[in-house]
């Protein structure tokens, strides 16, 4: 059986350390600050995490770009000539393009390398959590899983990866659509904080809101105890918006209440927190459903 590469983007926000253990390939998204583009690689090389987000505190607006079909069709094809299979587990269609690109791009090429197989899938997820289900993509490849195998796999439990999460200031989910501009101001006089997750489209859902930074962060527990399948036995992640304390926070009580050993944290990336903010604190498990 020929080798398949496994391939994501870097919405999964996974760390360098991650990536390289997983054995994956990850397609840097694109950003645009000030006038000048940037790839979100990894290791972050070209913005480091921090600073993108004082820029943001200090009022920079941030755009973002799905990746084009050419430029899946220049990152895929130089392996399908070293006679390589592709699986590529996609940045959430509820949230972005890409994955219709992906797909798009996949067409053409399977038109020119007939003997290769090439698939891609939508995680419908986002952030660490599409890079929870890919971790747990990995370990099934590890396993011994073939392409089509791993494929079926995601598309069928990508609907068990939860998503919970809450931000910090409502202005940037004003500025994406999330909330009305009237609910912004009188829910940032009030001190609401809104919990949010992924539903089963892929697509980001305010579910509640709370009252004060703590109790945001505390509902996002109460969420995981709600739904999680043996949360002491499961390795969750957890990302955030320049905000360790605040994930620190969740991660420690989820520990105390939950059992749970493994927990892994790093930076939301640029392309979803130009969109959610400094401040964002986000929870991803596996779950009986979203």
């Amino acid at each position: 059986m020929s080798k398949y590469l496994l391939y994501t983007d870097s919405n999964t926000d996974l760390s360098p350390e991650l990536v390289q253990q997983m054995d994956v390939q990850v397609i840097p998204m694109l950003f645009d600050m000030d006038g000048q583009s940037y790839y979100n690689y990894p290791d972050n090389h070209e913005m480091d995490p921090h600073d993108f987000y004082q820029a943001l505190r200090g009022g920079k607006v941030c755009t973002t770009s799905q990746v084009s079909i050419n430029r899946f069709v220049e990152i895929f094809e130089p392996e399908l000539q070293q006679g390589n299979d592709i699986l590529y587990l996609a940045f959430s269609s509820g949230l972005s393009g890409t994955y219709n690109s992906s797909r798009l791009a996949l067409e053409e090429l399977r038109e020119k390398y007939p003997d290769r197989r090439i698939r891609t899938v939508d995680t419908l997820a986002a952030s660490m959590g599409q890079g929870l289900l890919v971790y747990l993509a990995a370990q099934k490849r590890q396993q011994g899983m073939d392409l089509d195998e791993l494929g079926d796999w995601v598309e069928e439990n990508r609907l068990k990866l939860c998503h919970w999460f809450t931000v910090d200031d409502l202005m940037f989910l004003k500025r994406g659509g999330r909330v009305s501009g009237a609910a912004a101001v009188v829910g940032t006089m009030l001190g609401i904080k809104p919990v949010l997750h992924v539903d089963d489209e892929g697509h980001l859902i305010p579910m509640e809101k709370v009252r004060g930074r703590r109790a945001s962060l505390d509902a996002l527990v109460k969420h995981m105890a709600e739904t999680a399948i043996n949360p002491a036995e499961q390795t969750i992640f957890i990302s955030h918006g320049d905000c360790q304390a605040d994930c620190d926070y969740v991660a420690d009580q989820i520990r105390q209440k939950l059992g749970t050993k493994n927990i892994v944290t790093n930076f939301i990336g640029p392309v979803i927190g130009a969109h959610s903010g400094p401040g964002t604190v986000a929870l991803f498990f596996v779950g009986e459903k979203r």
